[in-house]
């Protein structure tokens, strides 16, 4: 342990935030997967499995923002260890006896998982504004880069996680295995997290929990409708379409997601490279605009080559793999831009207010994906999601263009 003791006191910290992210990120994706198969093998279809994770993204848009606000009174060490607890809670309330796992527990067990979630990734992306100077912007985007990177390759390594503990273990089993290990994460955290990380000088008012700030309400609406039409195809229409039409079983489709899921996040963390970072350059709304416009048009022409009859499988798999690469230049890039918006103080207010957008997005999405495929089909689910991050990339031509810029409006 000598080496850690040898590193600055804001790397320590980057390193504990980031080992909380990832532990909790595994458990999260351990356990969406164990419920999906779990729920599966008792015979409830791909839209009703859907229906038990709505609390999961209702309670988030509220966790968002209310968690940003209790952020900036508490510190983000308290609001990371709060998110830490419940999500233990969660796994716990799994444990009870099978008859006792009903529909509504099952969605009041995920509800709280949301509420974990939510405060955890907000604290983790608040907390590294504070750990990074102000006039450092290339180290903090690349910072940014690897937590949400690293945090989505591990979400798809839980997947499997979670069908290998399923498989030893049974369901009880794996998800009280999960509780232990991360309560023993939380135990460790409680004693390692600085304390008052992120807590105003100022106690913000609760009339204060909506963003005041232009730029973060510009780049907040462009997240909702990027979310959005990510899930508007890929939460509930693609699932349903690889199994129902295509005939893939399920451990062909969700190895196949857990797989995208991991790539999408090695592409993420590598996404400062891929913008411009080696040559000294930080992303503004020229970059938010033309990788936004570059996405939309990817489901544009997946949607027109359903429509022509192009091969199904083979259109769907190179869609999806551009799709990754794309998406996550995207959400990495609108990742950095939060936290380098965000003023110091009080900075899981703007970063709350933020990813509240984003997990309305991904309600829309989700819901938008269960209707629209079952009424028109996941031709029409790509047009909207081309639609939607078009309005994205519109919307992007509104923010800053550049850091001079951005240091000129905090």
């Amino acid at each position: 342990m000598s080496w850690l003791a040898q590193l600055s006191p804001g790397i320590r910290q980057y390193l504990v935030v980031t080992g909380n992210y990832w532990a909790f990120t595994l458990t999260d994706g351990a356990l969406r997967m164990l419920v999906v198969l779990h729920f599966h093998s008792l015979g409830y279809s791909p839209l009703q499995i859907a229906a038990l994770f709505l609390f999961y993204e209702i309670f988030g848009v509220v966790t968002n923002l209310v968690g940003g606000y209790l952020g900036a009174r508490i510190g983000l060490n308290r609001t990371m260890n709060i998110g830490l607890a419940l999500q233990v809670l969660a796994l716990l309330m799994l444990t009870v006896p099978s008859e006792w796992l009903t529909v509504l527990w099952v969605m009041a067990a995920q509800a709280l998982s949301g509420v974990a979630k939510d405060l955890n990734k907000m604290s983790a992306k608040s907390a590294i504004k504070l750990l990074v100077p102000d006039e450092q912007q290339g180290t903090l985007y690349r910072w940014v880069a690897l937590l949400t990177g690293s945090k989505n390759a591990l979400k798809g390594v839980g997947f499997f996680l979670g069908a290998g503990l399923l498989t030893l273990l049974g369901f009880a089993g794996a998800v009280l295995a999960m509780a232990l290990a991360l309560g023993v994460v939380w135990l460790f955290s409680l004693w390692l997290l600085q304390q008052d990380l992120g807590r105003a000088k100022v106690k913000p008012k609760f009339r204060e929990l909506l963003s005041k700030s232009r730029r973060i309400n510009i780049l907040s609406a462009a997240r909702l409708f990027l979310f959005g039409a990510r899930d508007v195809w890929f939460v509930v229409a693609l699932p349903v379409y690889l199994s129902s039409v295509l005939g893939w079983d399920f451990w062909s489709v969700g190895g196949f997601l857990a797989l995208w899921v991991i790539g999408y996040g090695i592409v993420q963390s590598q996404a400062p490279a891929l913008t411009g970072k080696r040559q000294g350059r930080v992303p503004g709304a020229r970059s938010a605009f033309g990788w936004a416009l570059a996405l939309a048009l990817l489901p544009a022409a997946m949607a027109l080559g359903l429509h022509m009859g192009a091969p199904a499988p083979s259109l769907l798999i190179t869609g999806l793999l551009l799709f990754a690469v794309l998406f996550a230049i995207n959400s990495s890039l609108h990742s950095y831009l939060i936290v380098a918006y965000a003023g110091r103080d009080g900075v899981s207010l703007d970063v709350g207010f933020y990813y509240m957008s984003n997990a309305l997005g991904r309600l829309i999405g989700t819901l938008l994906s269960g209707w629209v495929y079952q009424t028109q089909g996941l031709e029409a689910c790509l047009w909207i999601s081309a639609l939607f991050v078009l309005a994205a990339a519109l919307i992007s031509l509104g923010l800053p263009r550049g850091m001079a810029d951005i240091s000129a409006a905090r």
